[in-house]
C-alpha cells in the first residue's frame, strides 16, 4: 500500500511543515503524516508571525528556502516593524494573518510539491531496529517504512486542556490528543517531561465598541517576510489597545480557588514570557492594569483574538471579567480560554542536528523540545527535515553555528542548557546580534543551503549576488563622493552636529549620530540622484553597515575566535569520565551532551574555563 519514504514527519503543524519542505526540497520523498488534513498549518494561538527576535527567524527560515516568510506574506492583514526606535540589531518584523489564508496557502504550497504525499492517521509509534528509526505504526496497525522520521507532535503528546474545574484529553481545542509515542520513546530510554501553554478566548468582533480603545496601525512601509517578490498588501486591519483593571483582576481572582494552575491539577511548567492572565495578576501583584491587545483573526471573520488574556479560569469567570475591560462591556464571547498540558522531551536527548542520540535517523524538531512559538517551531522543522535528508545520504549535517543565526542561538541553547519551561527566543540570547540582523539574513544564509544542493534556490542566489554587487556599489561611492562644507553643515548645525570646515567624504558623515541617509538625500541632490536606482531596503542595509562598522567588526573578531573553537572536534567516543582532571560536574555533563567540538563544550552549563584548558590539553591543542 505504502512505498518506502526517505522522511517520514509525523504533524502538520509549523514543524512538520517547514521539516516536509526542507527534505523535499533537497530530493527526498516525503511522507506528511497528520491526524486531520484540515487543520495542516493552523494558527493554534495568535494569528500572527513575527516579533523581537522571531522576526530575524521568519526571515532566516525564508533564506534557508523555507516557506514560513512567503506564506506569512501572502495571509498578512496588517504589517510593522518593531523597536525601530532601538538599533537596527533591534529591528523585528511581524505581521497579522489572515488565519485561513495562512493555512490555505500552506496546504497550497505542500500539495504542489511532486516530492510530498500525505496520510490522514493518528501515529501511535516508531519502527526501531538495531537502534535506528526504521518508519511509523499507525493507530490502524499500518506499517510505514521510512528512511528517518520526524515527530514535530506539538502539544498532542497526552496533551489535556483544562477549563476550570474541567479537564479533557486533547491535543487543540475541538482534536484529541495522541498517545503511544510517549510510551514507546520512554522504553527506549528517553526521559519525558511535560509543559504547559495557553491560549485566550475568541471573541465576535461585532459586539465590541473599538471607540473606547487605542488604535494600532500597521506601518506604511512594508518589507515583508521574504527575500522574494511577495505581494505587499494595499490596505491593512488596524489592531487595538486596551486595559485591564482592578475591577477585573478581582472578578479574575474569585475563580483563583477553581484554577487548576494554583490547585495543583497542572504540572507542567508554563511560558515565562507569555503568561496567563492570572498568572501575571498573581506574580505582579502591584500592577492594576494589564495591556491587551484586541487582534482581528482575517479579512472576512468577525473572530478576535484578545492577546494578553491567555487564562484557564472557569469560562464564567472570563466572561464576566472581561465585561469590566473597556470597549468589552457588550462582548460576546466565541470560545473561553484554555490551558494545555503535554509531554516533551528535554532536548539534551538531541545532537545540533536535532538527531536523538539513542535512535539513529530519528529527529525531534517544535514543542516537543520544549520550545514555544511557530517561529521556534518552524526553524527547527526545517533544520530536522534537511539533517534527516543529509543523514539518510551519509552526508556530514549541516548546522548553524550562534555567529551564523538566531536558528543556531536557538538550537545551541537548547542542546547544551536544555530547558525546563518552554523556550523562546529573544534578542538577548544572541551575543552576534550584530551580525544577525533581520536585513541581512539572505547575505548569510542562503549560499549555505544553495552549496548544499538544495532546488529551487536559484532566484535566491541571484537576488544575493544581485544585493552584494549593490550594496560594495553604495559603499564605494560613499568612500569616494565629496562633500562642500556649505552642502553639509546645514544639515549638521540641525542636527547639533559639528560642522566641516573642508570637504569630507560621505562616508564621515554617515557615520555621525543622528545622521540618517534620509536627512543627508534631502539636503544632497546629487547622492540622492545617485541612491534613486537602488531598493530602500538595500540602501538601509548599506546605512547599517556603515554606521556600525566598528561594532560590526568587533563581534566579527568575536565570532571568528569562537570559530577557532568550533573547529576543534572531539571524538564520540571521548572518555570523559576517566578524565579525572576534570571537574566532577564536568565530566558527567559533558558524558551525557558528547559535545562534537570544543565551542560546543565551552557552552554547556557547569564546564569552566579550566575544564575547556584541560580538555584542549588532551586534543593536542
Amino acid at each position: 500500500m505504502f512505498e518506502k519514504y526517505d522522511v517520514i514527519v509525523v504533524g502538520a503543524g509549523h514543524a512538520g511543515c517547514e521539516a516536509a519542505v526542507a527534505a523535499a526540497n533537497m530530493g527526498s520523498k516525503v511522507l506528511l503524516a497528520t491526524m486531520n488534513m484540515n487543520t495542516i498549518a493552523q494558527m493554534s494561538c495568535n494569528p500572527a508571525m513575527g516579533g523581537v527576535a522571531k522576526g530575524q527567524i521568519v526571515r532566516e527560515i525564508d533564506a534557508l528556502g523555507g516557506y514560513s516568510g512567503i506564506v506569512s506574506d501572502h495571509s498578512m492583514v496588517q504589517f510593522r516593524m518593531l523597536n525601530l526606535s532601538k538599533g537596527p540589531a533591534m529591528w523585528s518584523p511581524r505581521t497579522q494573518n489572515d488565519r485561513m489564508m495562512f493555512a490555505a496557502r500552506w496546504r497550497e504550497m505542500l500539495e504542489s510539491h511532486p516530492n510530498i504525499d500525505f496520510w490522514q492517521e493518528t501515529v501511535t509509534g516508531i519502527i526501531v531496529e538495531n537502534e535506528t528509526c526504521k518508519g511509523v505504526v499507525t493507530g490502524l496497525g499500518l506499517k510505514i517504512e521510512g528512511k528517518a522520521v520526524v515527530l514535530t507532535n506539538g502539544t498532542f503528546l497526552n496533551g489535556i486542556i483544562h477549563i476550570g474545574e474541567k479537564q479533557f484529553g486533547g491535543g487543540r481545542a475541538g482534536e484529541k490528543s495522541a498517545k503511544g509515542i510517549t510510551e514507546q520513546l520512554v522504553q527506549l530510554g528517553f526521559q519525558a517531561g511535560r509543559m504547559k501553554t495557553g491560549t485566550p478566548p475568541r471573541i465576535d468582533g461585532r459586539t465590541l465598541d473599538y471607540s473606547k480603545m487605542e488604535v494600532q496601525h500597521g506601518d506604511d512601509h512594508i518589507t515583508g517576510f521574504s527575500y522574494l517578490d511577495t505581494p505587499k498588501i494595499q490596505k491593512q486591519l488596524p489592531c487595538h489597545i486596551t486595559y485591564t483593571s482592578e475591577e477585573v483582576h478581582d472578578l479574575l481572582r474569585e475563580g483563583f480557588d477553581r484554577s487548576p494552575m494554583f490547585n495543583g491539577r497542572i504540572q507542567g511548567i508554563g511560558p515565562r514570557y507569555c503568561p496567563s492572565i492570572e498568572d501575571k495578576i498573581n506574580r505582579f501583584a502591584d500592577k492594576n492594569a494589564h495591556q491587551l491587545f484586541v487582534e482581528p483573526e482575517g479579512w472576512h471573520t468577525c473572530e478576535i483574538y484578545v492577546n494578553g488574556f491567555s487564562s484557564s479560569l472557569p469560562e464564567e469567570v472570563q466572561y464576566h471579567a472581561l465585561k469590566k475591560v473597556p470597549g468589552f462591556e457588550n462582548m460576546k464571547m466565541f470560545r473561553p480560554g484554555y490551558a494545555i498540558e503535554y509531554d516533551f522531551f528535554p532536548p539534551t536527548q538531541l545532537k545540533m542536528n536535532l538527531e536523538t542520540k539513542l535512535v539513529r535517523n530519528l529527529f525531534f524538531a517544535g514543542q516537543i523540545n520544549g520550545t514555544t512559538g511557530y517561529e521556534e517551531a518552524g526553524c527547527q522543522g526545517l533544520m530536522a527535515g534537511l539533517n534527516a535528508h543529509l543523514a539518510i545520504h551519509d552526508q556530514e549535517p549541516f548546522i548553524l553555528n550562534r555567529s551564523e543565526a538566531y536558528i543556531g542561538v536557538l538550537i545551541d541553547d537548547l542542546i547544551n542548557k536544555g530547558t525546563d519551561e518552554p523556550y523562546r527566543m529573544f534578542t538577548s540570547r544572541a551575543e552576534f546580534r550584530i551580525l544577525l540582523r533581520q536585513d541581512n539574513a539572505d547575505t548569510r544564509l542562503t549560499p549555505l543551503v544553495h552549496k548544499l544542493g538544495m532546488s529551487g534556490l536559484e532566484e535566491r542566489m541571484r537576488r544575493v549576488d544581485q544585493k552584494n554587487n549593490a550594496v560594495h556599489d553604495i559603499e564605494r561611492y560613499f568612500e569616494n563622493y565629496s562633500i562642500e562644507p556649505d552642502a553639509i553643515n546645514p544639515l549638521l548645525e540641525s542636527v547639533e552636529s559639528s560642522v566641516v570646515k573642508q570637504r569630507v567624504k560621505a562616508r564621515a558623515i554617515i557615520s555621525r549620530p543622528n545622521i540618517t541617509m534620509d536627512n543627508m538625500r534631502a539636503g544632497l541632490p546629487e547622492l540622492d540622484a545617485y541612491l534613486n536606482q537602488y531598493d530602500q531596503d538595500i540602501i538601509m542595509s548599506v546605512e547599517t553597515g556603515l554606521k556600525y562598522e566598528g561594532y560590526i567588526r568587533k563581534e566579527q573578531e568575536m565570532a571568528d575566535k569562537q570559530e577557532r573553537l568550533e573547529n576543534i572536534r572531539l571524538s564520540d567516543h571521548f572518555d570523559y569520565k576517566s578524565l579525572k582532571s576534570l571537574s566532577f560536574e564536568a565530566r558527567e555533563k559533558l558524558d551525557q551532551i558528547r559535545p562534537r567540538t570544543i565551542g560546543q563544550a565551552s557552552r554547556i552549563s557547569g564546564v569552566s574555563p579550566a575544564d575547556i584548558s584541560i580538555l584542549l590539553v588532551h586534543v593536542g591543542r
